[in-house]
């Protein structure tokens, strides 16, 4: 008896996603919860597992293709492996020519990613994985050790179905389509500057004291907190917090002609993945201390690289925090999150002399930029807020003792 293997629900916020990669072909035996198919929304990869043992008989939806919230994938099929038909593919596919090895080879959606990037065949991978699953990090093992590699004789440049390799001074030009992760990310950028009227303010925020506290405090904070680490996202989300409190309107959002106030903070965390930019959200941040601020953006950080983020952990939030300090940037003005009123910007820590008490000395300082959307956010109120963020992490002491 066959068994329907059907996309998952998706949620209300989620019209349709693409198939994005199929680890079983036709005829090849399945075990019970194995991974079978990748689906990409524009928000997260979501994976289909196996229902039951079996063999896959047949996939009805290729690559690419676009499906619907529980829509027939393919099909799983009782006994051992049988013969089936391969689903139609296009004609320069088709021509290809046969290679078993790279056919048995299983990747992560992450893995499958770089190796394309890098012009690796996959099955030249040796996978580290459960099941001999090719991980990301052995697919950036293979990708480093092709670089370091003396380069290649032209004959032996890959065949045409493979992507090819540039060499210094081809004109080749590569076209992909975009993500669907990528295409809703500029979808909402364009959307969030032609539909708020957003501004940005800025200011400095002299790090010595957040700084000297980290240091004096974090190993005792790691061991206490069964290996969480003390970073400097933390602070800046229970500072956020306290300044929303004092400013709700910064954590308000439009929704028509209404003005909805909200009495919590949902804090969303930009965290950078291979997919690009998501923000997973600290739920009542408000609530949160300093260590689970950390492990909860730990969580996040290595759900974002392993593609396991669920849809739920980046809907919703009040306010976001995005640290372009990480990449090496010095300024920017980010961009709101609609329906949210507004986002803060951190950056690179740099040593600066400043003029503290009439005595130039050297300083860690950063830059803070806050965009906001002026239809809601009143200029005074946005430079309060930030100047209000910037006194209490010059002075940590006035977060324990709320002042």
């Amino acid at each position: 008896m066959a068994i329907d293997i059907k996309a998952p629900t998706f949620p209300e916020s989620v019209a349709d996603g693409t198939v994005a990669t199929w680890h079983k072909k036709p005829g090849e035996a399945v075990k019970r919860d194995e991974l079978l198919v990748d689906i990409e929304t524009d928000k997260v990869v979501m994976e289909v597992l196996a229902e039951a043992d079996g063999v896959l008989a047949e996939i009805v939806k290729n690559e690419g293709e676009t499906v619907l919230s529980g829509e027939l994938l393919g099909r799983l099929g009782e006994g051992g492996a049988v013969t089936a038909a391969a689903p139609a593919a296009p004609a320069a596919v088709a021509a290809a020519p046969a290679n078993p090895a790279s056919a048995a080879a299983i990747l992560s959606p992450a893995a499958r990613k770089l190796a394309e990037e890098g012009g690796l065949d996959p099955a030249s991978i040796t996978g580290t994985g459960k099941g001999g699953r090719v991980t990301k990090e052995d697919a950036v093992a293979a990708v480093e050790a092709k670089k370091s590699a003396p380069a290649a004789p032209l004959k032996a440049v890959a065949p045409a179905a493979e992507a090819p390799l540039f060499a210094e001074g081809d004109r080749i030009e590569k076209r992909v389509p975009m993500t669907r992760l990528r295409a809703k990310v500029a979808e909402r950028l364009v959307e969030a500057q032609s539909s708020m009227a957003m501004l940005t303010t800025f200011n400095e925020v002299d790090m010595t004291e957040v700084m000297a506290l980290r240091s004096k405090y974090k190993d005792l904070f790691e061991k206490t907190h069964n290996g969480v680490r003390l970073g400097f996202m933390s602070f800046f989300v229970k500072a956020a917090v306290e300044a929303l409190k004092r400013f709700p309107a910064v954590n308000a959002s439009i929704d028509g002609t209404d003005i909805v106030y909200h009495g919590y903070q949902d804090i969303g965390v930009a965290v950078s993945s291979d997919r690009g930019l998501v923000v997973p959200v600290l739920r009542n941040a408000e609530l949160m201390s300093l260590a689970d601020v950390e492990n909860g953006i730990a969580i996040f950080g290595k759900k974002a690289r392993d593609g396991k983020l669920s849809i739920e952990e980046m809907t919703g939030g009040t306010f976001t925090i995005t640290n372009g300090g990480t990449f090496g940037s010095m300024m920017s003005t980010p961009i709101v999150n609609p329906p949210q009123a507004a986002i803060l910007g951190m950056h690179n820590i740099l040593q600066r002399p400043m003029a503290i008490n009439g005595q130039v000395v050297i300083r860690p300082m950063m830059y803070l930029a806050l965009s906001y959307d002026h239809r809601l956010i009143d200029g005074k109120e946005a430079v309060s807020f930030l100047v209000t963020i910037k006194n209490l992490l010059e002075d940590p002491a006035r977060l324990l003792l709320d002042i």
